[in-house]
């Protein structure tokens, strides 16, 4: 039989352990909720990727145009995201919807080039005037990136390839062309003019070395338009060194200029855009 004094001695013993126990319950529950926490800022930390939307026709397109090669230059941290279409102009890419698509996708930045599928000969769907109608399609891209809190970027169509007997290129883009810069100075938007980067390049490295870069028909017969996958990464680096120009703000997204031209160089591809 336990005394007083033993009776006395069990209880106090027995309210140390219950002591014990909530003192380690609440030491789990804190370390559970810090973790917790800790977990939770970590993924608060981590920022959403710069979303580059690339708008566009076939020369721009994932089959046919500088866009795949444009997004293996990526670095990490940006997402590239291609809705560029075969044969659509700056007038049946938004009268096709694809517009409305392009703005869904929410991006920081918008790549826009049009101007191929607007000449004369395209039908009424989709030519434009590039003193007119043409300014009104590009003018309504650059509005509505802004007013969706975006940064549009202009491009001049790339050129076409088709050579005068001197080695000059001859080509019917010109009044598209200008227009495009016209409108990139007025609305103070920035410019990646690929027409005239393509259009110099072509004519210092010769039909030999673009038709390289150039895919055939069914009849073995050069596309002077599009691009194989070896032209779309040449073309592709022709826009991320004239983008990061043009946009500071995305040079740590894409290679140094002068770096990607060294190695292109050192490599000994064969391949256009020599350094000038």
């Amino acid at each position: 039989m336990l005394t007083d004094q033993g009776l006395g001695l069990k209880a106090q013993g027995l309210r140390v352990k219950v002591e014990w126990v909530l003192m380690a319950l609440a030491t789990g529950v804190a370390f559970a909720s810090t973790s917790s926490l800790a977990s939770n800022s970590s993924r608060a930390g981590q920022k959403d990727p710069v979303r580059i939307v690339l708008v566009g026709d076939s020369t721009v397109a994932e089959d046919s145009g500088w866009g795949p090669g444009f997004r293996r230059l990526a670095r990490e941290g940006v997402e590239v995201i291609n809705v560029a279409a075969n044969g659509r102009s700056s007038r049946s890419f938004i009268d096709e919807g694809l517009w409305a698509k392009a703005l869904a996708a929410h991006g920081q930045y918008y790549l826009i080039q049009f101007g191929h599928n607007d000449e004369p000969g395209k039908g009424p769907e989709r030519e434009t005037d590039p003193k007119t109608t043409f300014r009104t399609f590009i003018s309504r891209y650059v509005d509505e990136s802004r007013a969706a809190g975006a940064t549009p970027i202009l491009v001049t169509s790339l050129v076409r390839r088709i050579f005068n007997t001197d080695g000059t290129i001859k080509t019917t883009q010109t009044p598209y062309v200008e227009a495009v810069r016209a409108l990139a100075s007025e609305k103070h938007a920035p410019l990646i003019d690929l027409f005239e980067i393509s259009r110099s390049d072509a004519e210092h490295a010769g039909d030999d070395v673009w038709a390289d870069l150039s895919p055939r028909d069914d009849k073995g017969q050069v596309d002077r338009t599009h691009l194989n996958a070896k032209g779309s990464d040449v073309v592709g680096r022709m826009v991320t060194d004239a983008l990061v120009h043009a946009v500071p703000a995305l040079q740590r997204f894409f290679p140094s200029p002068t770096a990607e031209r060294l190695d292109r160089t050192a490599r000994s591809s064969g391949a256009a855009f020599v350094a000038r």
